[in-house]
């Protein structure tokens, strides 16, 4: 990542059709699969980017919240290589890293595609070339967190919000689950829903009275119990009403949070801002402009912690051979 928004090359190795048949990831798969694959990835961005290593300035790694045991194959990594190369090393948040990748700089093709997804919405409230303006407010939904986070600057956060139990992603696994779908929830859900009506079951809101915090175990449970009550459902009407229940709370705690703390953008980071319901409600309702980052920098790649440890390395900010990884590590 060039001067922490041009993306020179970004490599990711999925692992998802590794860990599809259980239903989740497992961790000691995860682990493996890092140890075989990170060399290669590395090779491959560099090959991309068509430089060597006398082209880098600093070495990035995530060194949590995670997998303990696949952090510490990253972070060995991180540090192998950049006392080999005498580069400075950055251990970086994960969430951070995903605030920061609505400062990587979308290809036309990416733009034209953010801009496609809420064609139609008042405004198409985007804001997608500039630099990301502060005071920002960042809703982070993934597999893990849900949480609602102020960054006046860089590297000066607040927690204005989070989930008390499920995060929304979690939930759209168990709820996809319930409904026979695959893993990940997120995509076969969204698939699901095409053409659903998001009316066709009235599905709770979680932690409607007040507040910034989330709670998405009621919406999985009433979602279980209709469908034991009922055998069978219209897959399509469930799979939307879910989607827009989440939607619902998420854009609706975002926007009350926005307006109260007079932030000048609102952006979206982590698997679940892929999601086209939760992209187009937003921005219908965001009194600001919004932020939404391309596909391939929702989910978890590289890019972002480059991005995130741009800045920190600007703010003379190092990590020594003493860093560690810290699996339940928070942003603020």
């Amino acid at each position: 990542v060039g001067d922490g928004r041009n993306v020179v090359s970004s490599v990711v190795s999925s692992q998802v059709d590794l860990h599809r048949r259980f239903g989740g990831v497992v961790p000691e798969i995860a682990s493996r699969q890092h140890m075989k694959m990170m060399l290669p990835v590395v090779q491959e961005a560099f090959d991309e980017a068509g430089t060597s290593w006398d082209g880098v300035d600093a070495v990035a790694v995530t060194k949590g919240p995670g997998l303990a045991g696949a952090l510490l194959v990253g972070v060995n990594t991180a540090k192998a290589l950049a006392l080999a190369r005498g580069l400075p090393l950055l251990g970086v948040d994960h969430m951070e890293g995903h605030i920061y990748g609505n400062w990587l700089v979308p290809r036309a093709d990416e733009a034209a595609a953010i801009r496609a997804t809420v064609a139609g919405t008042p405004g198409e409230n985007l804001d997608l070339a500039s630099e990301p303006r502060f005071p920002l407010l960042c809703l982070i939904v993934s597999g893990g967190h849900t949480e609602l986070v102020l960054a006046r600057d860089h590297g000066d956060y607040a927690l204005v919000g989070q989930t008390r139990d499920d995060a929304a992603g979690e939930a759209f696994d168990k709820v996809a689950r319930l409904l026979g779908l695959s893993y990940p929830g997120g995509p076969s859900i969204q698939r699901a829903a095409e053409g659903g009506n998001p009316a066709a079951f009235a599905l709770p809101r979680g932690m409607g009275q007040g507040g910034y915090e989330f709670s998405f175990s009621g919406l999985k449970t009433a979602v279980a119990r209709i469908v034991e009550k009922q055998g069978e459902v219209d897959l399509a009407d469930m799979a939307a009403s879910f989607e827009q229940a989440v939607a619902d709370v998420l854009v609706s705690k975002t926007v009350t949070a926005a307006r109260k703390l007079g932030v000048r953008q609102i952006a979206l980071a982590g698997g679940v801002a892929a999601n086209l319901r939760l992209r187009r409600l937003l921005c219908e309702r965001s009194p600001v402009p919004v932020r939404i980052p391309p596909l391939r920098f929702c989910t978890d790649n590289a890019a972002m912690i480059g991005s995130a440890a741009y800045y920190r390395l600007r703010r003379d900010e190092r990590s020594d051979m003493s860093l560690d990884v810290y699996p339940s590590l928070r942003l603020v």
